[in-house]
């Protein structure tokens, strides 16, 4: 068993949020730096960017893990993680027509860049990623699961777009193993108030910006003998689901 550092709430350059100096590259040796071996890219309802952030990873030695933080048509953030690029791009391509198409304006929200393995800008994409797509949150559960997806509500503890300040409460259903905090602060009180003791709770960034990158703090100790990137990320997905 050994420990694994970890942030699984990452976006690149293509969500339009967040800074155009959040590239593969630049993402990755970011986290090398603040003690990380695991991360996770979470761009908003798209994983357009993921074929070069495991690029990135695996030239500084960084476990990637392939993901989305989806909107679900009740402004909902719902991260999605997957064990393989294959699953995270059919689950995209399964949404396609769930997403509103609606003309992203840069000067409103943002750039949303796509990238090549070398940090190079390939295009951008045209619509609007941060709107909040026609899945339910069942829906959205249920699909992104069939596609072999780890989900889960994203911070949980914020007020925008967290799964209790929209719903009053953390819903019995659809039912989840696991749950974000993005403040690890409030652990405690979030489960004893909503009574997540059977929950496993990651603490992860949602960072927007290089600086927003958690340092090594958050953990999980997890069996990786033989030693392989495969094997750990199985392994997680594994223990995350238990």
């Amino acid at each position: 068993m050994n420990r694994y550092y970890y942030d699984l709430h990452i976006h690149s350059c293509l969500s339009p949020c967040a800074d155009n100096d959040m590239t593969p590259h630049n993402i990755a040796g970011m986290a090398v730096l603040a003690g990380l071996q695991m991360i996770a890219l979470t761009d908003h309802n798209s994983v357009r960017n993921c074929r070069p952030f495991y690029a990135a990873c695996r030239k500084q030695g960084l476990i990637p893990i392939a993901g989305m933080e989806l909107t679900t048509a009740e402004d909902i953030h719902i991260i999605c993680l997957f064990e393989s690029l294959e699953e995270a791009e059919a689950f995209e391509a399964s949404i396609a027509d769930r997403k509103i198409p609606y003309k992203n304006k840069k000067e409103v929200f943002g750039d949303q860049l796509l990238m090549n393995d070398q940090d190079e800008l390939v295009g951008e994409e045209e619509y609007l990623l941060i709107n909040a797509t026609l899945l339910s949150l069942d829906e959205a559960v249920e699909l992104a699961r069939a596609h072999g997806a780890l989900v889960y509500p994203a911070h949980i503890d914020r007020e925008a777009n967290g799964i209790i300040a929209t719903l009053g409460t953390f819903p019995d259903k659809p039912i989840f193993s696991c749950a974000e905090l993005h403040d690890a602060d409030k652990l405690n009180d979030y489960k004893e108030k909503y009574a997540l003791a059977d929950k496993k709770i990651v603490i992860s960034s949602d960072a927007h910006h290089l600086w927003d990158i958690q340092e090594a703090g958050p953990y999980l100790e997890l069996d990786d003998e033989p030693y392989s990137s495969d094997l750990v990320r199985r392994r997680f997905f594994e223990y995350m689901r238990s």
